[in-house]
Order: structure tokens, then C-alpha cells, then sequence
């Protein structure tokens, strides 16, 4: 990125305007180009400067940032990341916002140790310049929902496997790891799958709260079962688990019975949930009876765990650049030789039923 991300900050809070400020300008490859207090402050601002990206503030007076996020959206998309309280109501704002073509959220800025505010201000400048290299969509093109610090590896949680995983069962589990634009992606794949599918367990980068409220969104729209995954859930047919926000989910084996473990951790790969310590955990665990695909995504989080995968005998499925929001996370798996098929979007789940039942 030879040009610094030239960054608007939307927010009503003056302190979370400064804090947002100070956090984005702390990145040599980011520019802050401005603050406004509302949206239609917002607009003038742009006519003045076009952003690359812009930090959007879910509940604003005026205007609120869903309405303004429909205007900009349908006249003239750019990437937006919404900011967004640690609130049940806030989360499902957010992930509205998320359906109408917001790329990523992030919660809003708040103290404590100085290791939580040096993690915050890695994740918030890794989402705002990975929306910056994102394709943001017209609001025309959104379906309409339906109602139904260190670069640590995953050795910081789980020891690399040494030998291929002792199978005692053959029921195969399907391993899914997703980020930047990961949220549509996991929706078009979850909803073809049948009541009978594998398990499945899915690591998306989301904050703290929010893949709660995303779950239970997609539930609500999949024929399959859907929810947050909490310590010791047993991996099922007909059920899908998605990894808590800033917590390490790893799939585990007890005799022919998959469950999961939900732990507290150090950033892997720059992430917490990471997608490498879960398909570690399922190269270790869970060997050729796995089914991997990454999708959507900057950075390179799962690009080793998919290759120790590939290598325990799973077969691996990587996310196409053309129906990638951010084609980061499958390019450098890909690069690092983890992946056997390279797929469109929309044929992923089809191939996934086929591995699964040959």
C-alpha cells in the first residue's frame, strides 16, 4: 500500500472522534482527513475530499448511521466500517448495516490494560486498511434478507501436530475461516446447506458480542441450526458453531464424539478468534475426516493452519479473487500450498456436500 488510507471518522462523540483519531493517525499508513459529528456534516466533508474509508457511528442524531449508510451506498459506495457500543442493540444495527454493504464493525474505544489498548489499535488499523482494499457494492446489488503486537503463530495455543490424526469415527466435519466481507460470504454458504449436513464449525473475525447477534441472525435464515459456539458443544449434523469474538475456538476429539474448546488467548496471526488455530486444531484432531475452506479476508490468518490441514489428509477449498470482498486470506493460503480447489463463492457448498458424502 504505497499511499497512505486517507480515513473520514463519522461519530457524534467528541471523545470518540479524538480517540478514533489518535488511534488511526498512530499508523504511518493511514491518514485521518477528518471528523464529523453527523452525517450531514459527513457529506460536506466528502464533496470537500473523497475518503478511502470511512469510520461510520451507528446511532447519531440528524441522521442515523443505517440512513446515511442506504444514501452513500446507492449514490456513491465507499468502504465503511461501523462503530458500534458493546450493546445487544448496537450489535444488530451493525450487522443491518453490514447486509446494506458496510465491510467490517468495530467496537467502540474504550480504556483498560495497556495490553487490551495496544490489541484494540492493532485490530481497528488492520479493519480500517483491509476495508480500504475492499470492493464496496451498491446497495442495488444487496439481497434482500430473507425471514426464515508480535506476529504470534498458532503454537501460542496449540503444539503443531507430529503425526496424522487417529480416526475413530468416519463422520466428516466441515473447518471454515472468514473475515473481511466474511459475513455475506458465511450467509450465501450456510443457506444451501441441508438439515442432514455435517458439522460445521466457522471461525470469522468479529468483535466481542457481536457473532452472538450473528448467529442468531443466520439461524434465523438457514434450514440448518446456527449458533455461538460455547466450551464443550458437541460438533452435529444440522449444526453450524461460530467461534465468540475474542475468544480461541479449537475442534477436539473424545472417542468417535467432535466437540469444541472455547479459551482465552494471545492474538494468533494478529486475531482472536484465529482461523489458524482452529484448522491446526482440526489437522490435529480431526485429520482426513475434515473439510476446509477459507474465504474472504485480508491478511494471511489460516494460511498455515490450511496447509497443516491439507497435509493431515483434509481436503482444502479456497474462496476465488472474483467473488472475494478481500482476496488476502485465500491468496496467501493458496501461496503456501494448503489448498486443493479454488472456487467461486457460489459453488463452494455444493463441492463441500460432495466431499462430505464420497
Amino acid at each position: 500500500m504505497k499511499d497512505r488510507v486517507k480515513v473520514l471518522i463519522v461519530d457524534d462523540s467528541a471523545i470518540v472522534r479524538q480517540t478514533l483519531s489518535d488511534i488511526l493517525s498512530s499508523d504511518p499508513q493511514i491518514q485521518v482527513i477528518g471528523t464529523a459529528a453527523d452525517p450531514f456534516a459527513a457529506a460536506k466533508k466528502i464533496q470537500e475530499e473523497l475518503p478511502d474509508v470511512i469510520t461510520l457511528d451507528v446511532e447519531m442524531p440528524r441522521m442515523d448511521g443505517l440512513t446515511f449508510l442506504k444514501k452513500l451506498m446507492s449514490q456513491h459506495p465507499i468502504p465503511v466500517v461501523m462503530c458500534s457500543s458493546l450493546t445487544e442493540s448496537g450489535s444488530e444495527t451493525a450487522l443491518k448495516a453490514m447486509d446494506l454493504g458496510a465491510v467490517e464493525i468495530i467496537t467502540k474505544p474504550r480504556m483498560g490494560t495497556k495490553q487490551f489498548i495496544e490489541e484494540s489499535k492493532m485490530v481497528i488499523c488492520d479493519i480500517v486498511k483491509a476495508a480500504a482494499s475492499s470492493r464496496p457494492r451498491r446497495i442495488s446489488a444487496v439481497k434482500t434478507e430473507k425471514m426464515v503486537a508480535p506476529k504470534l503463530t498458532a503454537d501460542a495455543v496449540l503444539e503443531k501436530p507430529t503425526s496424522k490424526a487417529m480416526i475413530q469415527t468416519t463422520e466428516k466435519v466441515v473447518i471454515v475461516g472468514a473475515s473481511t466481507g466474511g459475513t455475506e460470504a458465511l450467509k450465501v454458504f450456510l443457506e444451501e446447506f441441508p438439515t442432514n449436513s455435517p458439522g460445521i464449525v466457522i471461525v470469522q473475525h468479529m468483535p466481542e458480542h457481536f457473532t452472538a447477534a450473528f448467529a442468531k441472525r443466520l439461524d434465523g435464515i438457514c434450514r440448518i441450526s446456527v449458533k455461538e459456539a460455547q466450551d464443550n458443544d458437541t460438533v452435529v449434523r444440522g449444526l453450524a458453531l461460530i467461534a465468540p469474538g475474542n475468544k480461541h475456538t479449537l475442534i477436539k476429539r473424545s472417542g468417535a464424539r467432535y466437540h469444541v474448546e472455547v479459551k482465552d488467548g494471545p492474538l494468533v496471526s494478529r486475531h482472536r478468534p484465529s482461523v489458524d488455530v482452529l484448522f491446526r486444531s482440526a489437522a490435529r484432531y480431526v485429520g482426513k475426516n475434515a473439510v476446509g475452506v477459507i474465504m474472504t479476508g485480508m491478511g494471511d490468518d489460516g494460511a498455515r493452519g490450511m496447509k497443516e490441514m491439507k497435509d493431515s489428509g483434509a481436503i482444502t477449498i479456497a474462496q476465488d479473487e472474483a467473488s472475494c470482498v478481500v482476496f488476502g486470506m485465500p491468496n496467501e493460503a493458496i501461496k503456501h500450498g494448503g489448498v486443493d480447489k479454488v472456487m467461486s463463492l457460489d459453488k463452494i457448498t455444493r463441492e463441500v456436500l460432495r466431499l462430505c458424502n464420497t
